[in-house]
């Protein structure tokens, strides 16, 4: 389960939380210009554009969970389980696994619009990395700070959903979560008035009243709804240090804490981490769940001209700042 949300003040800010119950040795991780792809349809790639996300790398080639580029183009691939749908290779369209659409979209496009020319023609396909390394079962939030759209391929067909909410959770598929919203629209931020009947002096005995019914619990339909209460009734400064630390704030509303959701194996399904993307100036920042202290890798023009991939191991011991 994940929680992604794009946001704006002065720059744009893409991010996501990740949640699982495992770990999958992800580190954070820039790929530079004209790195090299070997794709599954034939083809060979050279990015044109550097990237920066968080991934784990497989024989020199980075799985991005969520990644940015020079220009501003972000994707996050989120859980999407029993819904999506990947077909063998046809043909007749452009072929792509769906890891592949991290270096192929990044590496090659700076814009949403750009993209919206080939993903008519768009088939993912079934094929694995390796043997040893099945596919995840994703759809994808893209974002470029101007337009927000949602790619999911279930069995009847790739669907292109623009997102006027900036945020993506993960089942059932993003036009419930759309229609969802209608069932919250009496929820306001402000003191709530008393509806319920003329003929009662009800009265409001604490702040936070007019939410009331906003959902609290873990799940993708609840989180949905939670996030994009928060982020659009969200109040926020326009500096870097104002804009990263609200994003980490409406992240935080929908984490989950160990213990608080099972898995049907017993396992702790849990926020591994939280990241937070400048992508107008190409910054990382992150958290983990054993460190919440902010951690941030700049996408630096030396990274985006090296010959090999630049790998940066997570900070996962908590930091704590004595002052006395």
């Amino acid at each position: 389960m994940c929680t992604c949300i794009d946001f704006t003040t002065k720059d744009h800010y893409f991010g996501r939380t990740l949640d699982l119950e495992y770990r999958f040795d992800e580190k954070v991780v820039i790929t530079p210009r004209n790195y090299c792809f070997a794709l599954k349809n034939g083809t060979t790639i050279r990015t044109r554009y550097a990237m920066i996300g968080m991934a784990s790398v497989k024989e020199n080639y980075p799985l991005y969970a969520e990644a940015t580029n020079e220009k501003g183009l972000s994707i996050a691939g989120l859980n999407f389980p029993g819904n999506a749908c990947f077909f063998p290779e046809d043909k007749s369209r452009f072929n792509l696994t769906p890891y592949e659409l991290f270096p192929y979209f990044l590496g090659l496009y700076s814009t949403v619009a750009d993209l919206r020319e080939i993903l008519p023609d768009l088939n993912i396909t079934d094929i694995p990395l390796s043997e040893d390394i099945p596919l995840a079962e994703l759809h994808w939030m893209i974002s470029d700070g101007t337009e927000c759209i949602i790619l999911e391929q279930m069995e009847d067909g790739l669907k292109i959903y623009d997102n006027p909410v900036g945020i993506l959770t993960n089942n059932p598929p993003f036009s419930y979560h759309l229609a969802n919203l209608n069932n919250y629209m009496n929820l306001t931020p402000c003191c709530p008035e008393n509806r319920f009947s003329d003929k009662l002096n009800l009265q409001q005995y604490g702040m936070g009243m007019g939410a009331i019914g906003l959902p609290g619990d873990s799940s993708p339909s609840s989180r949905f709804v939670k996030a994009s209460f928060t982020k659009l009734n969200s109040v926020c400064e326009k500096d870097e240090m104002s804009s990263v630390t609200q994003f980490f704030h409406i992240l935080g509303s929908v984490s989950i804490v160990k213990g608080t959701t099972l898995t049907k194996d017993g396992l702790d399904d849990l926020t591994t981490y939280a990241c937070c993307m400048n992508t107008t100036r190409g910054i990382y920042y992150y958290k983990t769940y054993n460190n919440s202290q902010i951690t941030a890798l700049r996408m630096t023009g030396r990274e985006k001209c090296r010959k090999t991939l630049c790998i940066h191991d997570l900070i996962d011991t908590q930091q704590v700042r004595y002052v006395n």
